[in-house]
């Protein structure tokens, strides 16, 4: 059974969801319709999708203790959301016997299934690493970059945006700005020049030189 539309553009809510919010892949793969708060553009991360071997789960997000994490999001991620839930309820309706609900946001659609087999439920990681692989070289993008990287790449970004650590660290779920200076402060080193510069100009100290 074929559902309408390329997996290319099809898992473009997906790309745009982990790159503005930094979540990991198996964050994503969890995430639950139920767990979105519209009204409070938040998303309550409450279910990954973990690797076990040569197959996959659906669990409860455990990570560092971290069960039931909330993100907060810009309301442009809220509307790829909105739109996402359209898509995937046509194609609910399309599928009908063939979608079994399992209330996830970026569950397996009908791209490509097979006679018999069921959309609806989580997908597998590795597939998902492999289309992102497909997208990244259609993107020209290094080819060591990982659908982990952008997360590296948001907190990286923020930082040198002049955002505060606390918020940053909250975000990504980091055990403390502490944690997240240590793994992420080095890349700020160009920063950090500007404002000494700038505080020994307040000071005077710049006649010195």
């Amino acid at each position: 059974m074929r559902a309408r539309g390329h997996h290319c553009l099809r898992d473009a809510p997906l790309w745009t969801t982990i790159a503005a919010t930094g979540v990991r892949r198996s964050e994503a793969l969890g995430m639950k319709w139920s767990l979105v708060r519209w009204d409070e553009c938040a998303i309550e991360l409450g279910w990954v999708v973990v690797e076990e071997g040569k197959t996959f789960r659906l669990r409860g997000l455990t990570k560092d203790g971290d069960g039931g994490a909330v993100i907060y999001v810009d309301q442009a991620v809220m509307n790829v959301l909105k739109r996402q839930k359209e898509r995937q309820d046509e194609e609910r309706s399309l599928l009908g016997a063939a979608w079994e609900d399992h209330d996830l946001v970026f569950a397996r659609d009908g791209f490509n299934l097979q006679r018999g087999g069921r959309a609806g439920g989580p997908q597998d990681p590795e597939k998902v690493s492999a289309r992102w692989r497909t997208v990244r070289n259609r993107l020209r993008l290094p080819e060591d970059f990982r659908i982990h990287d952008w997360r590296h790449s948001k907190v990286t970004n923020d930082l040198e945006a002049g955002e505060s650590p606390v918020e940053v660290s909250a975000n990504v779920r980091h055990h403390s700005p502490g944690c997240t200076m240590a793994r992420y402060g080095h890349s700020r080193k160009d920063g950090a020049r500007r404002l000494a510069a700038s505080g020994a100009g307040r000071l005077g100290l710049s006649a010195l030189v």
